[in-house]
């Protein structure tokens, strides 16, 4: 059969299988946690389930979408016929934008001043440990300082019991990893906290870029790890016991058991996992995609069926990683975003995610009367209608993370039911210390949405739209400091709807164009709805349809349309895309390998941090070829593919005398292993 190595199959392509099995695809995002079942034979969706996502413990909510799929057709199949149970995420993307995540050392080796500052990593995480190792390499592979072990032994002491990972970036460590993996292995006797290496996340020359994707990397592993026995804890009770698969970022998958040590892969997994999901249910080989969830806005392409994957790695929440990723941009809003009140009135919408009220109150309606104690308040009026709750599915073990006296005392004030914050934040310090459990994960806070909007106008019902209007009413009410009628309440809603539509637009449009740099005044006229500029009227639109996925999508996209002019598709369950496309990626790996020439006959081979020197380029081509065809066979082995193709691509830069390849100056040699995951 036809094999498509980004897993891109559609409903036309080759039937793989000619057994009865079924296909299950599970994404767990900010808000819903949704769940497909696919007959592979007829290439079709037999059931498709949402549940609540339950952060305190994802397994409840991965439970109860497994669940709902197996007694919807408990009739006719069995678990024993789950050939494939495969997932998607958005969670490493989310931590990624909204800076969560776990805390870790970082581990510098032969990194000047100079280059510790361009990682980043001391301004963006102040608290974080950052140990300095003398030690590194030149750009030949060549010793420049020997590693300074009892250093390294002394500070990773220090800070063992503080932190719960390391993350280790030695200078060239992709020409000579053999400082990274010493750092390793002392690390290994003296504490079984996980380490990531920066060589094992890129092969990529610029050192301070990799040692912040490896820092990311060990901050994600607690996050990925809870995800995965999450999900294997809810297959196994309900008796399947298949290969659990996760989707990476290049929309490839794993076996679960591989991205517990490579998380930061994960990181747009779930807007990979749309793409392909989109692919496959509109049968499209050129579109958009736009993918709303609860909170973010991912936009990609899709070129004469193939995706485009990011040439620089992925850029998530403003950091550019080296993540091998499609090429998504990625902004902080969703359904899910908070609404605050800025400058003389200004409306925001995101980049932050709360826990919309409408939702809460559905939850827990003793929020009602929370509600109306904020309004009947005339004191505090940033912080009414905003509340603190454990999130859903906390249990009442001890967390598994350090906290400071504060934090602890904050939290034991936090439960299962909703606390104003204005209870719980009222100083500076007390504020700091929510933020705090924020990011650990500990806490989820509820305030304003667009999806609260999108209730009191009626556009969604799933929730309590009481709640959404009385939490309308103080908004309103703190942004013009006097109470709102219903006329007023519903135009501040419509104009967090229309806000919500118009930095839509301007998303799909700055994916349309390319790298917008500068704000356009025709572009903004054309998003705000109002296309008249002076006596000239504005008309932007994609030359290409949109197909308009995740669950407020309808809610938004309708409008879009009309701004645009465009041609927008709701695709049959466009709401579970993410999960349809989780269960119908296939394995893939890619592995480079880089040639350098010297011009007098000498070329040296780096591969995997390994350098070989040859006196032809013939023989320097085929031990690149040979040494990143069996990394990458080997790595998607073991990432679940039964018996990958590899395929090459090969870019050379020559001599501007050259005639043959003995006139190579460089050469980029990818290897592409890919195949299926399942018989």
């Amino acid at each position: 059969s036809e094999f498509v190595p980004n897993g891109l199959n559609n409903k036309n392509s080759p039937i793989v299988n000619t057994a009865k099995t079924y296909l299950i695809g599970i994404d767990t995002g900010g808000t819903y946690t949704d769940a497909v079942l696919i007959d592979e034979l007829e290439r079709r969706i037999l059931h498709a389930e949402k549940s609540i996502t339950t952060k305190g413990n994802l397994a409840v909510g991965i439970g109860e979408s497994l669940s709902k799929l197996l007694v919807a057709s408990r009739n006719s199949i069995s678990p024993s016929q789950i050939s494939s149970l495969s997932v998607s995420t958005t969670l490493a993307t989310n931590a990624v934008v909204e800076g969560h995540g776990s805390q870790c050392a970082v581990i510098l080796v032969g990194f000047d001043k100079r280059m510790a500052e361009r990682t980043g990593i001391a301004k963006a995480f102040p608290e974080m440990p950052i140990m300095h190792v003398g030690g590194g390499h030149n750009h030949n592979g060549e010793e420049l300082e020997k590693l300074d072990e009892a250093s390294l032994r002394a500070q990773v002491v220090s800070v063992v019991d503080k932190v719960s990972a390391f993350s280790i970036s030695s200078s060239f460590a992709v020409r000579n990893a053999a400082h990274e993996l010493k750092a390793r292995e002392i690390i290994g006797s003296i504490t079984s906290k996980p380490a990531t290496l920066s060589t094992e996340i890129s092969s990529s020359l610029d050192a301070p870029r990799r040692a912040l994707t490896a820092t990311l990397n060990a901050r994600l592993i607690g996050h990925i790890t809870r995800l995965v026995d999450s999900v294997q804890d809810a297959a196994s009770k309900i008796g399947i016991s298949c290969p659990i698969m996760v989707v990476r970022g290049d929309g490839s998958l794993a076996r679960s058991e591989s991205v517990r040590s490579r998380p930061i892969e994960t990181v747009l997994s779930g807007p990979a996992a749309s793409l392909i999901g989109a692919k496959w249910l509109s049968g499209l080989d050129d579109f958009i995609m736009s993918d709303i969830g609860g909170t973010t806005t991912d936009v990609g392409q899709l070129h004469s069926g193939r995706p485009q994957v990011a040439p620089d790695g992925a850029t998530v929440g403003g950091w550019r990683t080296m993540v091998r990723a499609i090429d998504i941009t990625t902004i902080g809003l969703g359904g899910d975003s908070e609404v605050t009140v800025g400058i003389n009135g200004a409306l925001q919408i995101g980049p932050q995610r709360a826990l919309p009220i409408s939702l809460l109150a559905s939850r827990r309606p003793e929020l009602l009367g929370l509600l109306e104690i904020d309004l009947a308040e005339t004191e505090g009026g940033s912080m009414l209608g905003k509340f603190v709750v454990r999130p859903f599915g906390t249990s009442t073990q001890a967390v598994a993370v350090e906290l400071s006296p504060p934090e602890q005392a904050l939290l034991d004030r936090i439960s299962d039911a909703p606390t104003p914050l204005r209870h719980v934040a009222s100083s500076a310090p007390a504020q700091r210390t929510v933020q705090a459990l924020r990011r650990k994960g500990l806490l989820q806070y509820a305030a304003f949405t667009p999806s609260d909007a999108s209730h009191v106008l009626g556009f969604q019902s799933n929730w309590n739209r009481e709640a959404s209007e009385f939490a309308a009413k103080l908004l309103s009410r703190f942004r013009t400091m006097k109470m709102p009628d219903a006329d007023a309440m519903n135009a501040f809603c419509g104009e967090v709807w229309s806000k919500t539509v118009s930095l839509s637009c301007d998303a799909i449009l700055a994916n349309a164009l390319g790298d917008r740099k500068e704000q356009s005044l025709l572009i903004d006229a054309v998003c705000e709805g109002n296309p008249l500029v002076g006596r000239a009227k504005v008309t932007i639109s994609p030359s290409v349809p949109v197909v308009a996925v995740g669950g407020p999508a309808k809610v938004f996209y309708n409008e879009v349309a009309k701004r645009l002019m465009c041609d927008v598709q709701f695709v049959e369950n466009f709401d579970v895309a993410n999960a349809v496309g989780a269960a119908v990626g296939n394995v893939s790996n890619t592995v480079e390998a880089t040639i350098e020439g010297d011009g007098q006959g000498t070329f040296r081979v780096y591969c995997e941090g390994v350098a070989a020197v040859h006196n032809s380029a013939a023989a320097a081509m085929e031990d690149a070829k040979t040494k990143a065809s069996a990394s990458a066979r080997n790595r998607a082995l073991a990432f679940g593919a039964l018996d990958p193709v590899v395929v090459f691509t090969v870019t050379k830069n020559m001599l501007p005398d050259a005639i043959n390849d003995d006139g190579l100056m460089t050469a980029l040699i990818k290897a592409e292993a890919a195949g299926y995951s399942h018989n």
